[in-house]
Order: C-alpha cells, then structure tokens, then sequence
C-alpha cells in the first residue's frame, strides 16, 4: 500500500517526486480510481494540498485569470470574471462528471492528465493558456498547444509539478462556446467534444477534443460572418477535412468526422451570437 506524504512546500514535494515513485494528489478523482483498479501503484502519494506556497486557487487581474492547482471545476465556473470572460471554458468544465466530481477535480489535474478526451482542453486551447511547470533546476511556462504531447503524455514530467495555469483575458468584442458529444446523458467520456472562440472581426479559433491522440488547435485562416451557417460551413469544410479521427470503443472514425461537423458549426454560430452590441461596439 502507498504511503501517504504531505509535503512542506514545493520545494519540499519535487524532492519526493524526484527520489521515489510518487504520484501527487490534489482533487484526487481520477487518481483515487487508478489506485482502486491498480492501473497506478505508486510507492508514495504526495499531497500537494498542503504545500505552503502552492499558488491561489485564483487571481485576477486585468490581463486575465491565473489559476493555481487547487481551483475545482465548480469554483472555476462560478466565478463571475471567468463567466463574463470565458464562457465556453465554463459550458466545459460543468461538463466534467457529476456535482460531487466537480466540487473536487481541479482544473490543473485535467489537463495533467493528458486525455484527448479531456472537457477543458479544447476551451483553455482556443483562449491560449499558458501552462508554468516547476521542477528541482526552476520553473519554465510552455503554451498549452505544445503541453500536449500523447495520450496521457505531457510535457510535465513525473518529477515535475504544473503550479499554474494562465489563461489571457480574450480580446473585447470576442465570445466562445463549447460542445460536446456523449454516448448517453449524464458522466461519461466526450466521443467528440468542440471549443470555438470568435472575435469582433469573425476569425475563429477552434479546439477540438477526443478526435485523435491529443487534444487539436485548428484556426480559420479568415474572417467569416460568423453567424451566418452557411459561411460558416464553407470555412469549416479546409479545416475539417485534414483531421484523421480515430475509431475507439465511443465511436468509428466515420461517426466523429460526422459530429465534428456539426459540433463545430454549432460551437461557432454559438460564440458568434454572444458578441453582444455592447462588446463588438467596445
């Protein structure tokens, strides 16, 4: 059985990932199972809850939103800032599981995890999050389109810890959206999951989860009336057709090239059609 360590401080815990078999619990909802069907075994578990400088759950400031790695799911979406600023970042985050899971998981932890699947990855890739990793030599930040490496493989390694999360505030006249498809109501995986952020101006930023082996950043190359579906699918149709869906257990290959469509276009008419007049005359 893995012992159980809470650590002084940062310092203190990379010390412990860096000389035992460690893994660090926060949330803990996604290591919990782990260790209960012993897909994990690790010698120790590092409780990074107790760490004295572990930054805020969350600031804010008039650049954006920073984020530490206790911030749950159900603290980040009822934070008034991150709804005003960021609504397709919260439509994705109260995604995640059930009440319970998301007044535990964080944030932090979901991307850490690197599952293409992951509900808050294509929303925080469309805003450009930027990701801070702290190891023994220091820390480094790294965008989050480069953060994604393989399935469950990221640029954080097993002796490393993310210790923030920073994610800019968006351009004024700009909204975004989130979409996602499930095989039945309820907690289950996204089989293919859709973030679009649009400006003023109409470009279009998109995220696109659980349609290959990370998370993917795909952007228009021009602005389109974003609300019209018919521009709208026209701009889709270079952008769509290059991606190589998987098949999986969720769906074939065929289906998610589907969805996606579809997702897509509802994802963008959606962040288009709340650009108020406020915003775009800003």
């Amino acid at each position: 059985m893995a012992r159980y360590y809470r650590p002084r401080d940062i310092a203190d815990a990379l010390q412990v990932l860096r000389e035992e078999d460690a893994r660090l619990l926060l949330g803990g909802t996604d290591l919990l199972v782990g260790l209960r069907h012993h897909t994990v075994d690790p010698d120790i578990i590092v409780d990074l809850k107790t760490a004295s400088d572990l930054r805020p759950p969350i600031s804010i400031s008039d650049d954006g939103v920073s984020v530490g790695p206790a911030l749950t799911m159900a603290a980040l979406a009822s934070t008034p800032q991150v709804q005003e600023w960021f609504p397709g970042l919260v439509e994705a985050a109260l995604t995640v599981g059930s009440v319970a899971i998301r007044n535990r998981a964080s944030l932090i932890g979901n991307i850490c995890n690197g599952s293409p699947a992951a509900d808050t990855a294509p929303a925080l890739l469309v805003h450009r999050a930027r990701v801070t990793i702290a190891s023994i030599s220091g820390e480094r930040t790294v965008p989050l389109s480069e953060f994604f490496l393989a399935p469950r493989k990221t640029q954080c390694a097993a002796s490393e810890i993310v210790t923030a999360l920073e994610i800019p505030r968006p351009a004024d006249g700009s909204a975004s959206a989130f979409q996602r498809l499930t095989r039945r109501r309820g907690v289950d995986l996204a089989t293919v999951s859709v973030a679009a952020a649009v400006s003023r101006r109409g470009d279009v930023s998109l995220g696109i989860g659980a349609m290959g082996p990370t998370t993917i950043h795909a952007e228009i190359d021009e602005p389109i009336d974003a609300t019209d579906a018919v521009a709208v699918d026209a701009a889709l149709d270079p952008l769509l057709e290059v991606l190589r869906p998987i098949s999986d257990v969720r769906a074939s290959k065929e289906y998610r090239a589907a969805m996606v469509r579809v997702l897509a276009r509802r994802a963008v008419l959606a962040a288009a059609n709340r650009r108020t007049p406020e915003r775009l005359a800003s």
